[in-house]
């Protein structure tokens, strides 16, 4: 069975990466683990806060790879002689994946009061006015 596209229409020529991107977005937006939020700074920064109560920030890693931004969570086995009467803080690991606009770079990572906040650039805007000589 085919699916159907609004990107298969005549009048829209070349979105095919567009349609491959809206695909990845819809494949993530599912996960509800861990909570985020998604904020536009003053400064034109936009800036992504994930809640991540009891991971080090040597539990979590960063990277950036073609479009996506990857966030990834995973705490060392503990060694100890721990026992819990009640254990609510989720320890389980995680992948968190965002798509990014050509030219968004990664500004700043910083861990503060259990959030790892990650502020986003967006490029500068280009005026480009071009002239088509007609021949």
């Amino acid at each position: 069975m085919s699916r159907l596209s609004i990107f298969n229409s005549p009048f829209l020529l070349g979105f095919d990466q567009l349609e491959q991107v809206m695909d990845a977005a819809a494949k993530n937006a599912g996960e509800g683990y861990p909570p985020y939020n998604i904020e536009h700074l003053d400064n034109g920064t936009i800036r992504i806060s994930l809640a991540v109560a009891g991971f080090a920030r040597e539990d979590l890693s960063i990277s950036q790879e073609a479009n996506q931004l990857i966030i990834r969570g995973r705490q060392k086995d503990e060694v100890g002689d721990k026992t819990y009467l009640h254990r609510g803080i989720a320890a389980r690991q995680f992948v968190r994946k965002f798509v990014l606009a050509d030219g968004v770079d990664v500004a700043d990572a910083f861990i503060e009061h259990g959030l790892l906040h990650v502020d986003l650039v967006p490029p500068a805007p280009e005026e480009v006015q071009r002239s088509i000589p007609i021949r």
